[in-house]
């Protein structure tokens, strides 16, 4: 098994993945609700896209803009399954606060992630439990990119609750 580490500002609009202390991948917005986001992981370019609702969400290739995998996010459902390569993987949230979620593959978890902190900084650890798989890079930057889609909804409930308070 191998683990990767991922740190981002709550606030902020850049998220950054390192193995160890070497970074090897990050994600970044345009600002901190954006909808498109450049990434980058393990030296290969992709594009970021959602709709403004979070329901759906996009990877493309940076290089020739072709569409790599497209997934359907509805936070109050916990599954959501996308195809990549003519294989179907499923994306699960495994707990209310969204901090633990996984990407499976045969019903096998392949792909685990766990968040440790949201005051200012949104950080945690992905364990990889496969390391053949050829769509690893992408799942990766789909699951994160789930999460600060989560975050987003959070904090604009929160700051919908405030305003009413008032």
């Amino acid at each position: 098994m191998e683990k990767l580490q991922w740190t981002k500002d709550v606030f902020g609009s850049k998220l950054e993945l390192r193995q160890g202390f070497e970074q090897i991948g990050s994600i970044q917005w345009e600002n901190m609700v954006s909808s498109k986001a450049q990434a980058m992981i393990n030296g290969k370019l992709f594009i970021l896209n959602r709709e403004f609702f979070l329901s759906k969400l996009e990877i493309y290739d940076a290089n020739d803009q072709s569409l790599l995998a497209m997934v359907m996010v509805n936070i109050f459902n916990p599954r959501s399954d996308v195809v990549i390569n003519g294989k179907r993987f499923e994306l699960e949230i495994q707990n209310f606060w969204q901090s633990r979620w996984s990407w499976k593959y045969n019903g096998q978890e392949i792909i685990k992630f766990t968040s440790n902190e949201f005051i200012t900084k949104d950080k945690g650890e992905i364990e990889l439990y496969t390391s053949c798989n050829e769509e690893i890079e992408i799942l990766i930057l789909l699951g994160l990119f789930v999460r600060n889609q989560f975050i987003l909804f959070m904090l604009l409930l929160l700051f919908l609750v405030v305003i009413v308070i008032l």
